[in-house]
């Protein structure tokens, strides 16, 4: 009769695992079922508190750890344009609402102001608010 209840405890905590997403609750499920295995032998209650006590640590210390660190996901290469907004850029020719050229990451990029009432002078430091196609939309540095 335990080796019932232990296995209904696995399939209840492996079902509640699928909302939690931590992997804690399958270690948990992994220990009561391999108490059920135990508990088929007949052996006292007392055998397999201990049992899955043990299991559970050593799913949760060792296994855990492990399934978590494969499951965790690359970080995603960003490769466009606005990677570069929040940088910042040195004018290499004056910038103003009609446009300029920046310095952006070794790169010069057209540029223009994002108020066209103000203009930026060569060798100012601006830092990019947007990308405009192949423009970009800058203002005052840091």
């Amino acid at each position: 009769m335990g080796a019932l209840i232990w296995l209904i405890v696995a399939i209840v905590l492996a079902l509640l695992e699928l909302a939690a997403g931590e992997f804690t609750l399958l270690m948990l499920a992994g220990a009561a079922l391999i108490t059920s295995g135990v508990a088929v032998a007949d052996i006292p209650l007392w055998a397999e508190v201990i049992t899955f006590s043990i299991s559970a640590l050593g799913l949760l210390v060792f296994v855990r750890p492990a399934l978590k660190k494969r499951m965790r996901r690359p970080g995603q290469l960003e490769t466009s344009d606005r990677r570069l907004v929040g940088h910042t850029a040195e004018v290499l020719e004056d910038v103003s609402g009609d446009g300029g050229q920046i310095r952006l990451e070794g790169h010069i990029w057209s540029a223009k102001a994002l108020d066209p009432t103000v203009s930026f002078v060569e060798g100012e430091t601006v830092t990019v608010v947007s990308i405009d196609g192949n423009t970009a939309v800058v203002w005052k540095g840091p």
